[in-house]
């Protein structure tokens, strides 16, 4: 099926939406049992043809599937079906969603507070070059590795070496939660948005608010996260 067959026919496919659809696709043939338990799914350069998009298209949708534990992907055999459900965690890399949900506020939050406070006029512009950036991205694996960057950047600024390194640590699992969560959950819009807040309040010096800025983004995405897992 050719996704221009599809509800989105007469609609030029941005390549997220492009992604969304097969993404989509997939995971109603595997939920409905089309694609049962123990099936081997075709190749990405197979599948890509099949929808008539990109094989990195196919390849983002596959690693949603992968991350709501619909699928596996092992190397030199292929994606197989382990599941016609949504897990009850997300794997993402070497954590997993309830994992970052439970430790993040703890780290990311005080660290936007310092960030307020500590911030350098060269760290301020960096923050405002990648907030600027993320706002007109229409490409999501760039958007993913820009928010990761954010993220990472808030820490250094904080100038506590424990949150910088923590947040280092966690760039690759939260690079998949941010993947999979605007291809699900369609967060990327909401970010940005909840991003230009918490950088307002780094610009102004506004450690509490700061904080609370981020307090909330991480409050979204959670329940986002929730909504997923609920489903």
């Amino acid at each position: 099926m050719n996704l221009s067959d599809s509800r989105t026919a007469g609609q030029p496919l941005a390549r997220l939406s492009a992604a969304e659809a097969v993404f989509n696709v997939l995971r109603t043939d595997i939920e409905s049992g089309k694609l049962g338990v123990g099936a081997k799914l075709s190749s990405e350069a197979t599948l890509a043809q099949q929808y008539g998009v990109s094989r990195s298209v196919v390849r983002e949708a596959l690693r949603s599937c992968n991350a709501l534990g619909l699928t596996m992907t092992k190397t030199g055999r292929g994606t197989f079906v382990v599941a016609d459900r949504v897990a009850k965690d997300l794997v993402l890399g070497q954590y997993s969603a309830l994992d970052l949900t439970e430790a993040r506020p703890h780290i990311e939050v005080p660290a936007a507070g310092l960030a307020a406070e500590r911030r350098t006029p060269e760290e301020l512009e960096a923050l405002r070059d990648i907030v600027a950036a993320m706002s007109t991205e229409d490409d999501p694996e760039a958007w993913v590795g820009l928010d990761s960057s954010f993220h990472a950047a808030i820490a250094r600024a904080s100038r506590n070496k424990v949150f910088e390194n923590v947040v280092s640590d966690i760039r690759d699992a939260l690079a998949y939660q941010s993947e999979t969560l605007n291809m699900v959950a369609d967060r990327q819009h909401a970010s940005d948005q909840e991003h230009q807040r918490i950088l307002a309040a780094i610009e102004t010096g506004n450690a509490a608010e700061a904080r609370a800025a981020m307090q909330d983004h991480l409050h979204a995405v959670g329940l986002a996260l929730e909504s997923i897992l609920s489903q």
